[in-house]
């Protein structure tokens, strides 16, 4: 089982929002962003500075897939 963000990103096109803006946003690094880009593990004090910053639930970012 893995982890997906492709909500997230669907969730920045919506709202016309590129990664850049994300992180400043949230004030997430850029380095943050970037593991999140490649699915690796991040902590979910970052995940829920993205929520805060986006006004959304962890569950409206993330998404778990079988393998």
């Amino acid at each position: 089982m893995r982890i997906s963000y492709n909500k997230l990103w669907k969730m920045l096109i919506d709202q016309n929002m590129n990664k850049r803006d994300l992180a400043e946003k949230s004030g997430v690094s850029t380095a943050s962003i970037a593991k999140l880009s490649k699915g690796a593990n991040i902590t979910t004090d970052v995940l829920l500075k993205i929520c805060e910053a986006m006004n959304c639930h962890i569950e409206d970012i993330l998404e778990t897939i079988d393998d």
